[in-house]
């Protein structure tokens, strides 16, 4: 490479400098893209809080790509499992999207009006992103094209989540939530949760959880490619307590339970700080006082450090007039429990998950299809476990 300057009152030794600099600019940009491949490949292994990288992630189109996610965020054991299970066959393509925190009763909420943060992780060979929103806005990202460079998954797996989501808990999971998005947008999903009992179950059961779903998985991605597999609907799989005890995979109906709700009064000193905070900001106490997804700073700090199995969430209520000594404040607790289940048809979701089942419970986004649906989900499950229901 040559360089001519004409008309300059440059030194000479200035001027050649400068033509070294262009030469060996030159050589570095030839280098760099005959090494493009390796630069994108690199960055699931970049660190935590590392800026994405602006070109999106190529995946290995020789597998059939699965995008993971969950509802209990992205550190936790279920999922960590679950990739590494999957990764160990060795026949799939990973990808994870999972919220940066603990959002399990998130429900379908999305993030709106607000900016949402994607860190890379690295997870042992899956391409893996956090993000600071919720269920449903992972899988909406991941699905948007902007993240990820394929057009969609073959399936979306949410999970696996230690407590049920059977009957009417489904409303407020998170989880189910981001298997149902992945349905709207026309993607195939799984919701995998682990029937967590306290002080009986541990960490090494969500992985023999995770070992006992593989088959199930396997069917399903066959079964997709060949377009034998059940339209329509996402299957919500729960695993029993007792993983490799298990009786089989069974089809189950969705059922009315749900858990308790106890609301109980709490002193205002009990977040001292939180109160003092609130005294002058009516305005953002009457929006606590809805209860949206994050009631308080108080209450979501605990929830992101909280090790408690039951899901608390704190609110403000606030009475009277807003004005001097006239404005009333209280505090309230709000604790999801778990309660004992009554006898019930064995085909409903919880019993047959108590009974010792694998229970998979088909859920449609139209009620009117449900019985069409049920039917098809006996029939793949026989076929393609090679177990009779």
């Amino acid at each position: 490479m040559t360089t001519s300057v004409k008309n300059n009152f440059l030194p000479p030794s200035l001027i050649s400098n400068l033509q070294q600099v262009l030469i060996s600019r030159n050589d570095a940009v030839e280098h760099q893209s005959t090494n493009s491949f390796d630069s994108t490949s690199s960055l699931s292994s970049r660190s935590r809080n590392a800026e994405p990288n602006t070109a999106k992630v190529v995946p290995d189109c020789s597998k059939p790509v699965l995008l993971i996610t969950n509802g209990e965020g992205i550190d936790s054991p279920g999922l960590n499992f679950l990739v590494q299970a999957l990764l160990s066959d060795g026949r799939f393509s990973l990808h994870v999207c999972a919220p940066q925190s603990d959002k399990s009763v998130a429900g379908h909420s999305v993030t709106v009006r607000e900016t949402v943060a994607v860190c890379s992780v690295e997870m042992n060979g899956a391409t893996a992103f956090e993000v600071s929103g919720t269920p449903v806005d992972c899988v909406s990202l991941a699905l948007s094209g902007a993240l990820f460079s394929w057009s969609k998954p073959v399936l979306l797996i949410s999970g696996i989540n230690r407590g049920s989501s059977c009957g009417r808990n489904m409303y407020y999971s998170g989880a189910i939530a981001a298997a149902r998005e992945a349905l709207i947008c026309g993607v195939p999903s799984l919701c995998l949760s682990f029937n967590w009992k306290k002080e009986m179950s541990c960490e090494s059961d969500l992985k023999n959880a995770a070992n006992v779903c593989l088959p199930l998985i396997f069917a399903a991605v066959r079964d997709i490619e060949r377009r034998n597999f059940p339209e329509s609907c996402l299957l919500n799989i729960q695993i029993p307590s007792c993983p490799l005890a298990n009786k089989g995979f069974k089809l189950a109906r969705q059922s009315l339970w749900r858990s308790s709700l106890s609301w109980k009064a709490v002193s205002a000193n009990r977040h001292p700080a939180a109160g003092q905070y609130l005294s002058n900001q009516q305005s953002l106490g009457i929006k606590l006082a809805q209860l949206s997804r994050d009631a308080s700073a108080a209450g979501a700090a605990r929830r992101l450090n909280s090790q408690r199995q039951n899901v608390e969430i704190e609110s403000v209520g606030i009475a009277g007039k807003l004005s001097g000594q006239q404005t009333i404040k209280k505090y309230f607790r709000l604790e999801v429990l778990d309660k004992e289940t009554e006898t019930a048809d064995d085909n409903l979701d919880f019993r047959a998950v108590e009974d010792g089942y694998v229970a998979v419970t088909p859920l449609c986004l139209s009620s009117t299809d449900q019985s069409k649906i049920e039917t098809q989900v006996s029939n793949w499950i026989t076929v393609a476990l090679g177990r009779r229901q």
